[in-house]
């Protein structure tokens, strides 16, 4: 599928939710796109992504004011709030400041709710190129439960084509490389939503521009896994995920059920990382300003499942702010390395809270992830057997680069309540 040629590999990024919740700003925006590009660029991270509500003159928090005007073109289009993005004034929309992006090397992404604006369908607003106005081809019982911004769309009607082909080649004149459509691959009311995404894809295959298919929320149902293959690059198996353990705790299962529809171009997607400085403008997840609730073993954790999973990588924290620590976490280039290019990623076993995860490279090597999600200290351990090793391997622990020496038949590691360790087997 030509689509998955856009993603061939995980996509690595910034997301503004976690910190700036639907608030962000272009100076916002631009610092982190600056910070990208000189500490992660050289590694794989590339894209820049504006979340919620850009086009919402008055957003203070990742809690939405129902029902206020939003930003929208003459053709039921939402555009950038000038306010917040001044380089969009006098009709140049995201343009300006994706082409600040692009000449850092990175690319620019952007979130979408999926359907038409609500006061697009009360003006009656026209869809560009055709005789057909909002109302036309307007689904106005399908409507998101925690957002007013948007109906859905009837994908049977005349014009709904052409509007979302509209969006696409507004897009596309911005250079936008990415978008995440929400509200669509699990709704709270509606499920799931195969008529819109598909009207999507063909929007983006139309408009002639390489961009990289996001869906959210989650968790996706799994039945859909061959929809969500044919039509997107990565889809949600979770709702938002924030820095709780049990969140973190659930995705184990998560990363199981799904493990076997990972394959180049399509990822299911564990979500955002929370990891650094977050909550600045955000409430979400039962908070607010903070650093990052997870400790250290966590984080560990989190790193290292989305990494042997090969979930995109999409960090939430403000990247200026981070630490030494933090930034660490985003650039060992042995974990990079085997998060884009390993292959045979599975769960090799899971003895109540104790989980060992493998994977391969195209140079022979061997990957092994202990996890010990219990709260006590528990030694976990597996067998080169059971990771499809025979002979005496080298080991080395990737994030602490700490070489273990040679293992014969088990590896074993006592690791801390809520730990892990990465094992490289050369």
């Amino acid at each position: 599928m030509k689509h998955h040629m856009f993603a061939s590999t995980p996509p690595l990024g910034w997301n503004s939710w976690d910190c700036y919740g639907a608030t962000v700003r272009e100076e916002e925006v631009r610092g982190n796109a600056e910070y990208m590009a000189k500490y992660l660029k050289e590694l794989g991270w590339e894209y820049i992504v504006v979340d919620i509500q850009w086009y919402e003159a008055g957003a203070n928090s990742s809690i939405y004011r129902p029902f206020v005007p939003l930003e929208m073109d003459d053709y039921s289009r939402l555009i950038p709030a000038a306010n917040r993005f001044p380089s969009a004034e006098n009709g140049k929309g995201f343009k300006p400041l994706a082409d600040y992006v692009h000449g850092l090397g990175l690319k620019f992404g952007i979130h979408i709710m999926r359907g038409i604006p609500r006061q697009a369908v009360h003006a009656n607003t026209p869809i560009l190129g055709t005789e057909v106005r909002a109302r036309d081809i307007v689904h106005p019982n399908s409507i998101c439960p925690w957002n007013t911004d948007m109906y859905g769309i009837d994908a049977s009607k005349e014009g709904a084509q052409e509007y979302y082909n509209s969006l696409f080649e507004l897009y596309a004149g911005w250079g936008v490389d990415f978008v995440k459509v929400d509200d669509i691959a699990a709704s709270r009311l509606y499920y799931f939503h195969k008529d819109e995404i598909e009207l999507i894809r063909k929007a983006i295959d139309h408009c002639g521009r390489e961009m990289v298919l996001s869906l959210s929320p989650g968790p996706a149902p799994l039945e859909f896994a061959d929809t969500l293959i044919e039509n997107a690059n990565m889809w949600r198996m979770t709702d938002d995920f924030w820095d709780h353990w049990d969140l973190l705790y659930g995705m184990f299962e998560r990363c199981e059920k799904w493990s076997e529809y990972v394959g180049d171009g399509h990822w299911p997607d564990c979500d955002m990382l929370p990891l650094g400085h977050i909550g600045i403008r955000s409430v979400d997840g039962g908070g607010g300003d903070r650093w990052t609730r997870f400790t250290k073993d966590e984080q560990i954790t989190m790193m290292t499942l989305w990494s042997i999973f090969r979930s995109p990588l999409m960090f939430g924290g403000d990247l200026r702010d981070n630490d030494e620590w933090t930034l660490s976490l985003l650039t060992n280039p042995d974990v990079l390395k085997m998060h884009k290019e390993s292959h045979s990623n599975q769960l090799v076993s899971r003895e109540e809270d104790r989980v060992v995860w493998s994977a391969k490279d195209l140079e022979g090597n061997t990957y092994v992830a202990l996890f010990n999600l219990s709260n006590e200290t528990a030694t976990v351990k597996t067998t080169l057997n059971q990771v499809g090793v025979t002979g005496v391997k080298q080991a080395r622990e990737l994030w602490t680069h700490k070489e273990l020496g040679e293992i014969a038949d088990e590896l074993e590691q006592v690791l801390p309540p809520h730990g892990a360790v990465l094992v490289k087997l050369y």
